[in-house]
């Protein structure tokens, strides 16, 4: 079955075409999850808390633009719904997001030298982050929103999202330097 006839089947709410479309689209929205969530186990309970979303809000798909993109929208914005009831409990923004508000980095110029690192290796790196800089990370990286944006998003203000890269970015540079410095020196000590 392509695309177009499972979600015309998912919207009758058929069972056999609902357990296709998740098979066909959960590694991709995993992979998703994955970068929203520190744990593996949180990741499983959010694509299956998106998948359930999809099947309550297919009716609403209307062909227009990419299925996969309308599924990524879903996840993502569940993603950033949980991050702001995590907000709410622990005000991680508030304690530690406007330390840097001066912060005048602009971005993406020097991200990262990541071409002898595994991509599962990088991820797990993102997914070590803290919650706010993980987020803003994704929503700068992956999901290239501009730091107004996710500013407007996160319900901070845009130098807050700045500072959040900005940290994220030093971690990963140091992280992935400390790989790069042994990976380096057990090079050299086999020549």
């Amino acid at each position: 079955m392509d695309d177009s006839q499972l979600i015309i089947a998912c919207k009758k709410q058929d069972g056999n075409a609902q357990k296709a479309l998740y098979e066909r689209y959960a590694p991709v929205m995993m992979t998703v999850c994955l970068r929203y969530c520190r744990e593996e186990a949180a990741a499983h309970d959010l694509l299956h808390d998106g998948f359930i979303r999809v099947f309550t809000q297919i009716a609403s798909y209307e062909g227009k633009g990419s299925f996969e993109g309308w599924l990524r929208r879903i996840f993502v914005n569940l993603a950033l719904e949980n991050f702001r009831k995590e907000k709410q409990k622990n005000r991680f923004l508030e304690e530690y997001g406007y330390m840097m508000d001066n912060q005048t980095n602009e971005d993406a110029d020097d991200i990262l030298d990541i071409e002898d690192i595994s991509r599962e290796k990088l991820l797990e790196m993102i997914r070590e982050l803290p919650p706010g800089y993980r987020t803003v990370f994704n929503l700068f990286i992956f999901e290239e929103m501009s730091h107004k944006e996710i500013a407007q998003r996160l319900g901070i203000k845009e130098a807050a999202s700045r500072s959040q890269f900005f940290r994220a970015k030093t971690i990963l540079k140091n992280k992935i330097g400390a790989i790069l410095q042994l990976n380096n020196g057990r090079y050299n000590e086999h020549r």
